[in-house]
């Protein structure tokens, strides 16, 4: 099931991305780190909504981003799937 990384209220100031923590394919957990982005010349990290793989990245270092903009997608991986088709 993909789920939406989305980029939280940060206030009125340009927000860029700075960098991402992890690759397409990559695995992922909720809560962790997973983009950096720049706002006034600080630092903010958007953490991993869902654990699982990352998907896909809709955003790239230096664009502009703002609040509630789709960053990237996790594609939850269903533990339970996971298991029936290593029993296969």
């Amino acid at each position: 099931m993909p789920t939406p990384i989305i980029l939280p209220e940060l206030g009125a100031a340009p927000v860029s991305i700075s960098v991402w923590f992890a690759d397409v394919g990559d695995a992922v957990w909720q809560g962790e780190r997973i983009v950096e982005v720049l706002i006034d010349g600080a630092t903010f990290d958007v953490v991993a909504p869902a654990t699982g793989r990352l998907a896909e990245k809709k955003a790239f270092p230096r664009d502009r981003v703002s609040a509630g903009q789709v960053l990237g997608i996790v594609e939850v991986i269903d533990h339970a799937v996971k298991h029936f088709e290593s029993r296969k």
